[in-house]
């Protein structure tokens, strides 16, 4: 069977389309096609309340497509989950009942938990070491999302309202800086976090950034390479970033405040090191799809 999840983030709007396949060691699955449409919601939501009918209208034509892609792949179960952004939008479940009459896509609103448990349920504990103590970091335009893990076990996690796109608005929450800050030194304080997983399509463009400047082809980047990378894009205007470092213009910019966040993360917690393993919502989602019958699905045929 094949699956596709769809996530519509505050940054972009991604389509997954995978088998899962079953081995001796255990579940994975094989990316058949990966679509991504930097359709920015979060610039319209976190400043002015709601989604422009221009950006409904380019939703709609989106989900269009990612419809027809599913036929012709011939999924069989699919879920469409939209995070912070459509959940905040005045107009949100408006924006919903146009893509279902329009597209036939029915979305969910998932909240930071539920986002958070999804991720969770990907193939991390793979990644797990016996012992670790690791902190699982996902970044992205509306939201970031962290979760503590000792021996194994999910100790605590949390969403916080610090995005990129938010952060580039101005428009993070108020507090939340220094929630973020608070929720490390308490939840972190008796034990010394060994790494971070680092998850956002940022992360992983800054990991690649940072080998093409080293010479080195890791999945590491370390608290001084972080520094060193953010310094050097700070360097550059957004339309330098674009002509002279190859970055697409939807990440040109949200790549700085993604670097931030992921360097205060860092500092607060005294972690040296991240492991981007590119995982994220739609690897969870398409787990979920097969291995949890009770789990909230569409069919395709």
């Amino acid at each position: 069977m094949k699956y596709a999840a769809i996530d519509i983030g505050s940054n972009a709007m991604r389509l997954l389309v995978a088998n899962v396949v079953e081995s001796k060691k255990g579940l994975k699955h094989k990316k058949i096609s990966l679509v991504r449409v930097p359709i920015r919601l979060g610039e319209d939501v976190f400043t002015g309340g709601d989604i422009s009918p221009e950006q409904q209208q380019r939703m709609i034509n989106a989900m269009k497509a990612y419809w027809h892609l599913m036929l012709v792949h011939k999924v069989e179960k699919y879920r469409a989950c939209a995070t912070s952004a459509l959940r905040e939008a005045s107009n949100g479940q408006e924006t919903i009942d146009l893509i279902i009459k329009a597209a036939g896509i029915k979305i969910d609103l998932i909240d930071g938990e539920e986002e958070a448990r999804i991720i969770y349920s990907t193939y991390i504990e793979k990644l797990l070491g016996k012992s670790d103590n690791i902190l699982y970091v996902d970044v992205g335009g509306g939201s970031t999302e962290i979760s503590y893990f000792s021996n194994k076990k999910l100790v605590n996690s949390k969403s916080f309202k610090i995005g990129t796109v938010r952060l580039l608005q101005g428009s993070e929450a108020p507090n939340a800086w220094n929630e973020m800050k608070d929720w490390l030194k308490t939840n972190i304080k008796k034990e010394k976090v060994d790494y971070i997983i680092g998850s956002g399509g940022n992360i992983n463009k800054l990991v690649k950034l940072s080998n093409e400047r080293t010479g080195e082809v890791d999945k590491n980047i370390s608290l001084d390479q972080l520094k060193d990378l953010f310094g050097h894009l700070n360097s550059y205007t957004y339309e330098e970033r674009v002509s002279e470092l190859g970055l697409n213009p939807d990440r040109a910019d949200v790549i700085i405040p993604a670097s931030q966040i992921f360097l205060n993360v860092m500092e607060w917690g005294k972690i040296n090191q991240v492991y981007v393993p590119k995982i994220g919502l739609s690897d969870g989602v398409i787990k979920e799809l097969y291995t949890n019958s009770e789990f909230p699905y569409s069919t395709v045929f």
